[in-house]
């Protein structure tokens, strides 16, 4: 079992989830900082991929953990949209139509 390359998953995953419990109690600095350091693991999945690839079982635990990682990007990016909006108007720019 390919256990490194997984490891950059879960670490990837922990790393959203953290993102996402940031964004909730509006923790915004946090949220910045914790996707700098998904940005790497994900370079240095990246680089561990192309050397190694998953077996079919591990495939399909890759994708589930793909899967709620996609779920708190997509709540982050709710809570994120009001706070872009406070932020694009505080710079001076059009507010934003939804």
């Amino acid at each position: 079992m390919n256990a490194n390359l997984l490891n950059y998953y879960e670490a990837i995953e922990r790393a959203s989830h953290d993102m996402l419990e940031a964004a909730r109690t509006g923790n915004w600095d946090e949220v910045v900082k914790l996707e700098g350091a998904c940005a790497v693991l994900i370079s240095q999945l990246k680089h561990a991929a192309s050397q190694q690839p998953l077996e079919a079982e591990e495939a399909q635990l890759k994708t589930r953990i793909m899967q709620r990682i996609l779920v708190n990007d997509a709540e982050i990016r709710s809570l994120a949209e009001p706070w872009l909006d406070d932020l694009d108007e505080m710079v001076g720019g059009q507010p934003t139509v939804h």
